[in-house]
């Protein structure tokens, strides 16, 4: 798992709303990354939803949020508009976002960890937690930033 402090690392990559790049978004916005073992389970569909639940707030803080698992586009689709989320669901099929993140894996290394990470408008990594931490947790984090 990366830490606080480290640069966020890079990537390009497909998702359920286009091609995502982060360079995009370095120097313009923060960005919460959430990655999470499986579309459509009851944990991950309760985290993405309490973040969609809250997504217009996070948009006022001038933050993207973008979920990230190994996952397919078609179930990644599939989940998306199920719950009508507003932020894109990354395909990382090669796992190499997984990898650059330094998330491991669980259940016999067949799901990725859940970690979200925070990182600010220059790149650096100001939040990294294990788990599903509230979404109040991740606003105070990013309100601190202002």
């Amino acid at each position: 798992m990366l830490k606080v402090g480290d640069s966020a690392p890079v990537f390009t990559a497909t998702s359920t709303k286009g091609t995502t790049d982060l360079r995009n978004h370095i120097g313009k916005e923060n960005i919460v990354l959430i990655f999470y073992p499986g579309d459509d389970t009851p944990i991950c569909t309760k985290q993405l939803c309490a973040v969609q639940d809250h997504y217009t707030k996070i948009e006022q803080t001038n933050t993207v949020v973008f979920g990230v698992n190994p996952g397919g586009m078609d179930k990644k689709r599939s989940f998306a508009d199920k719950f009508r989320y507003e932020f894109p669901l990354i395909v990382d099929e090669d796992e190499s976002i997984r990898k650059a993140y330094d998330v491991g894996k669980v259940l016999g290394l067949f799901f990725q960890q859940r970690i979200v990470y925070i990182i600010d408008k220059n790149g650096t990594i100001i939040y990294a937690k294990k788990g599903n931490p509230p979404v109040s947790e991740l606003l105070q984090v990013i309100e601190n930033q202002a």
